[in-house]
């Protein structure tokens, strides 16, 4: 799977993009604390395969995490 971090969320993970294998049964909030234990979810979205998720959903047969950080904007 391509895990995408996008903004403040790519400063707090380390990592703009990077590609790992996970299990059809993972959560985005087990397969994020795997790969950036440091990251801290609570201000953060999910998305799957360009579409919002919930961080306790398993992710199926999904191809792309996105981490997505909070937006201010005018």
């Amino acid at each position: 799977m391509k895990i995408l971090a996008f903004a403040g969320a790519r400063a707090r993970a380390g990592f703009a993009e990077l590609e790992t294998a996970v299990e059809p049964t993972e959560t985005p909030r087990e397969i994020v604390g795997r790969v950036a234990p440091q990251l801290g979810l609570a201000e953060m979205r999910a998305a799957i395969d360009c579409e919002y998720w919930e961080w306790d959903k398993p992710v199926g047969t999904a191809t792309e995490l996105a981490i997505i950080p909070p937006v201010s904007g005018g």
